[in-house]
């Protein structure tokens, strides 16, 4: 079954009501690996309920629509499923417990052409489900492999900048653990290429792979390091693209510019040299 473009479109996603814990707030830190070295005092708080800080990045996990491109309306293969692109604007922190509304709808489908495959945006609006205040905004966009060749739908997203040419002004690395994805599966991603060998082997990889929204989380924890003194409240926005699988037990090595109140980025998998994270950029507040 091929894409149906303008069914997709149509697609029907309900509010989900989202309830939250410090506990869950401390677990998807340390998914992002916070607590690798726990004598660090600037990354302890986000895993010790003891002036517990929230990483902003918590978001991408909480009123996830889940794995709603396996249903066979869709006309997805979704085992051919990557990550593309992922672009957040945050209006606020996420309180260390609580309760989120969200909102999802699709808002772009792609077709690249037969062999190509296709790009499909979901848009993602969470608000404070008690006072409806609106906390955050995502655009999740999902490169689909194998479904390619639909013959219409929608121009492809305005691009992200490309990083500076010129040196790398700092570089932040972040060791992961080779169990990395199977913790930070626990916070909802479940997707079997992450934790089966058989699985991964299947969807074309030697080894389950991290997921794309744990490096995502690693990339902002390098910025709010190096950028933001570990305020929370200073990055206002964070979008990049992800080019390349990175494999838990690797080094994410994020290489940061900044220029005014925005820092642009990219990361490595610093053991094989490879660029995983590309046209990074985010937005600070002074």
């Amino acid at each position: 079954m091929a894409i149906d473009c303008t069914r997709l479109k149509a697609w029907p996603f309900e509010d989900q009501l989202t309830s939250y814990t410090r506990r869950d707030c401390m677990l998807y830190a340390l998914g992002l690996g916070y607590g690798h070295n726990p004598l660090d005092q600037a990354e302890l708080p986000f895993v010790y309920e003891e002036g517990l800080k929230t990483v902003p990045t918590m978001f991408t996990v909480l009123g996830a629509p889940g794995a709603w491109a396996s249903d066979p309306g869709t006309g997805i293969d979704w085992m051919q499923i990557l990550h593309g692109e992922h672009r957040m604007a945050l209006h606020g922190v996420p309180p260390p417990e609580g309760c989120l509304r969200s909102r999802t709808r699709i808002s772009r489908v792609v077709d690249k052409g037969q062999g190509r495959g296709a790009l499909v945006v979901t848009t993602r609006e969470i608000s404070d489900n008690a006072t409806g205040r609106l906390l955050a905004s995502i655009d999740h966009t999902s490169f689909c492999r194998a479904d390619g060749g639909f013959g219409d739908g929608d121009l492809a997203p305005e691009l992200l900048p490309a990083t500076p040419e010129s040196a790398a002004e700092a570089t932040v690395n972040l060791p992961t653990s080779p169990s990395a994805a199977l913790l930070y599966r626990l916070n909802g991603d479940c997707n079997p290429i992450h934790a089966n060998p058989q699985s991964a082997k299947a969807a074309g990889f030697d080894r389950p792979i991290l997921h794309g929204l744990c490096t995502y989380g690693m990339a902002a924890r390098a910025i709010l390091r190096q950028a933001c003194g570990n305020d929370t409240t200073k990055l206002a926005s964070l979008s990049l693209r992800f080019s390349a699988p990175f494999y838990p037990g690797e080094t994410l090595s994020v290489e940061l510019w900044r220029r005014g109140a925005n820092v642009h980025f990219r990361a490595l998998a610093a053991e094989r040299g490879q660029l995983v994270l590309t046209h990074g950029l985010a937005a600070i507040h002074d």
